[in-house]
């Protein structure tokens, strides 16, 4: 993938006024996100548009996280290298490019099989064709590789799927947007082998989770 000579540039001033200065501290997470090319995440003609503060388009009816909300995510997901980490809503799969610069060990699932493939190519053009993508339902998880240090949803939905629960060791987090279609609260789950503590970290809004855990329709 080419790397314009503007871009390194872009990305450090994307990091320290839509990441850290919205509180993200973690010095793994500014580092991914000072390394990873967004750009090469965004669909082509929008690679200029990669370091401003919003969410984009990336087809499907999805988009691609604001850069902010990616940071804070990531910094309350407490990833730690060697974490088996799974991901629900791939998109275009800049988060889980993100997650992977800080373990190697991450799975990520998509619903839309175009939007798979196109994440498979950016991830592999940026040399992490080792993350693992898989179509599917993401409120199913991915129980091939289960259980999972840390579980992060992409997408708002109504209530936590009792399979990532289930996929989750004692211990493990799992964050996820919950609520309704319109707005969500984003909060992180602690399972302690019997119930689930909860947080609740802020207002979000996510495209909707789809599936048989989800909202019916259109999402992920």
């Amino acid at each position: 993938m080419s790397e314009d000579k503007d871009y390194p540039v872009a990305r450090a001033r994307m990091v320290e006024e839509e990441v850290r200065a919205k509180g993200v501290a973690d010095p793994r997470v500014l580092d991914a996100m000072r390394t990873v090319p967004r750009h090469g995440f965004v669909p082509r003609g929008m690679e200029h548009a990669a370091y401003g503060p919003s969410a984009l388009p990336i087809g499907s009816g999805q988009t691609i996280s604001a850069p902010h909300m990616v940071g804070i995510m990531t910094e309350a997901l407490r990833v730690s290298p060697g974490d088996k980490v799974l991901e629900i809503g791939t998109g275009s799969g800049y988060q889980a490019a993100i997650l992977g610069r800080i373990t190697r060990r991450a799975v990520t699932v998509e619903r839309f099989p175009d939007l798979a493939e196109q994440a498979r190519t950016n991830l592999a053009g940026i040399g992490m064709d080792w993350v693992i993508v898989k179509v599917g339902d993401g409120t199913l998880g991915y129980p091939e590789m289960a259980p999972y240090d840390r579980i992060i949803v992409t997408a708002g939905g109504p209530h936590v799927p009792p399979a990532l629960v289930e996929q989750l060791v004692d211990g493990g987090i799992l964050l996820m947007p919950v609520g309704d279609r319109d707005t969500q609260v984003l909060r992180r789950y602690t399972w302690n082998g019997s119930t689930l503590e909860e947080e609740t970290l802020g207002r979000c809004i996510f495209v909707p989770l789809v599936g048989r855990e989800g909202f019916p329709g259109g999402g992920r």
